[in-house]
């Protein structure tokens, strides 16, 4: 990925190394964002492995953080923990001296998910997630969902007092039956949040959570508390090797596309 920064632009010079947020913008060897969507390659990281952090940095601390307010000695339960996603919001809510569980569904992935912090490991093929959360912390203060509809339901359950589900993903279907008697016994909130339909300024906008991520992510970043997870680097010219990985049960983390410039 080449971002083309302007000249004149606040804080940057054409020729700086740079990663930007594109939110869904497809595959390509020259992308032009606003200036506003653009990160500077975080100190230790090379170019090539920044391209895996901007969507999944701002959709982590976008719904953990900024939405679920995601604070020291509170419970984060991240499902599809060996995912891009997952495996980045192990790191960020290990970094802010939260606990972290995750789901999983086999053993490889479990074990990687330990490695990059998380405390509790849940096999959701075998295991119960709420039964787990419930025992082990007494419920989640902030759940990062994946599966949509067919884990409202149990994400309620797995909930703590004043918890937020946030909602990025709808693997598990699009609509559900939710028991508000329960959500309003727990005081909870659900969220449904995605990067692609925000506005480019503005509150709630894609320049507001990369203005959070520079100043307080990106620090992390620098000092290696929070690290890219790269798990494959694929030529763009074979993409469709790329997706045949993202399919397999042993990929933890990103697969990135490569591009050799001319």
């Amino acid at each position: 990925m080449i971002a083309e920064v302007g000249a004149g632009v606040q804080d940057w010079a054409p020729g700086d190394e740079v990663c930007a947020l594109l939110a869904g913008g497809g595959y390509a060897e020259r992308v032009n964002v606003a200036a506003t969507q653009v990160l500077p390659v975080p100190k230790g990281v090379s170019i090539t492995s920044a391209a895996a952090l901007p969507e999944t940095a701002a959709t982590v601390w976008s719904n953990v953080v900024m939405t679920g307010g995601l604070g020291e000695s509170q419970t984060l339960l991240i499902h599809g923990g060996g995912s891009g996603i997952g495996t980045h919001a192990i790191q960020v809510g290990r970094a802010l001296g939260a606990n972290v569980a995750v789901t999983a569904g086999g053993q490889y992935k479990l074990d990687r998910c330990r490695e990059l912090g998380a405390q509790t490991l849940i096999n959701y093929r075998e295991q119960d997630f709420p039964a787990v959360v419930n025992a082990e912390y007494g419920g989640a203060n902030v759940i990062l969902d994946i599966m949509g509809g067919g884990y409202l339901a149990k994400n309620i359950e797995a909930l703590a007092e004043n918890g937020h589900v946030t909602i990025i993903g709808l693997q598990g279907g699009a609509t559900a039956e939710l028991n508000l008697g329960a959500l309003l016994f727990k005081r909870g909130s659900v969220h449904a949040t995605n990067l692609r339909r925000r506005p480019e300024q503005g509150p709630g906008s894609k320049a507001e959570i990369i203005t959070e991520l520079r100043q307080q992510l990106w620090p992390l970043i620098a000092k290696g508390a929070v690290k890219p997870v790269i798990a494959a680097e694929v030529p763009i010219t074979d993409a469709a090797e790329a997706h045949r990985l993202l399919d397999s049960d042993q990929i933890v983390g990103k697969v990135l596309l490569t591009v050799r410039e001319h």
